[in-house]
């Protein structure tokens, strides 16, 4: 008797028999498995060998299980079934534990990635992957757990959780703010250089400079010059580099304006709403993680606090 018949069968060539099977294709199972039609139909053959009998018969259109094909696929297919489930439980144990969140590029910037120390410091063992996109991401998306969202207050989609609403400001670097001496007013304006985030979408009415000397008596002035950035973060950044004057939003700039490296050259008079906000979006239908939950906990608690420290300001 052939010594090959009594040594173990390999996991490739019975994942391989196991695909074409059940796929009635070598071709289709080459593309399952990553590997090219030959490639599927060398361990086919090597298979067949060891067994000592024809497994699969190959028509031109077709493939179909011999009898010893389809004895030997009643055995196969629940082992490597549970081979996959086991595998998947050590990997999952082995693991460590992971949040994806999904936000926009500014608010990940300014906001979130600032505080995440915070919240590593009290669970060390969870890991967290934020994906800043402006691009409102899938939830269907299996790689997302939730996303942390701008905006306006009428379109907030279901099982969603408020966190703060937009107040904006004029900010500047401190050098600039006191050049005057004084509190500015808004005709002081017309010497400086403004900070404009070059945005089309709907919250751009309620963010522009146009906007807010409209609401503050001055809807004809002209800066000395205008510079326009994609992003809220490169207004902010300019801003500390005293390039001009930037219309921020409060709750991604307090902790900035509260350590002093900006200022409020018009102080809380110049500051105006908009109708939108940030908030916490749940993919629906999925229920939270311990980890995942812990997450959304601390959001919530930080939440609270740039809340607090908006209205005390």
């Amino acid at each position: 008797m052939n010594h090959l018949r009594h040594r173990p069968l390999g996991v490739g060539p019975l994942r391989a028999f196991e695909a074409v099977a059940r796929l009635s294709s070598f071709s289709a199972a080459g593309v399952e498995l990553h590997l090219t039609q030959p490639a599927i139909s060398r361990q086919i053959r090597s298979l067949e060998d060891e067994v000592g009998a024809t497994l699969l018969l190959r028509g031109t259109r077709h493939v179909e299980l011999t009898s010893a094909g389809a004895a030997l696929l009643r055995a196969v297919a629940p082992w490597l079934d549970r081979l996959d489930a086991s595998v998947r439980q050590i990997r999952s144990q082995g693991a460590r534990r992971r949040i994806s969140v999904t936000t926009f590029a500014s608010f990940a910037s300014l906001w979130l990635i600032p505080r995440l120390q915070d919240f590593q410091r009290q669970h060390p063992g969870i890991d967290i992957r934020v994906s800043a996109d402006d691009t409102l991401a899938d939830p269907d998306d299996p790689e997302i757990d939730l996303a942390l969202r701008y905006t306006h207050a009428d379109h907030v989609p279901a099982d969603t959780l408020p966190l703060f609403g937009e107040v904006l400001t004029p900010v500047v670097n401190p050098a600039l703010g006191e050049s005057l001496g004084r509190r500015w007013t808004s005709a002081d304006l017309a010497q400086q250089t403004l900070l404009e985030e070059d945005d089309h979408r709907p919250s751009a009415e309620y963010l522009s400079w146009r906007h807010w000397l409209r609401l503050h008596a001055a809807p004809g002035l002209e800066p000395q010059g205008w510079i326009y950035l994609n992003y809220t973060y490169q207004q902010i950044q300019a801003a500390l580099a005293g390039q001009g004057v930037a219309l921020a939003r409060v709750a991604l700039v307090h902790e900035t304006l509260a350590r002093g490296e900006l200022v409020e050259p018009f102080g809380p008079e110049g500051r105006i709403e908009s109708p939108f906000g940030y908030w916490l979006l749940r993919w629906p239908g999925r229920q939270p993680s311990p980890e995942l939950q812990a997450f959304e906990d601390w959001v919530q608690a930080q939440a609270a606090q740039t809340r607090a420290a908006m209205a005390a300001a």
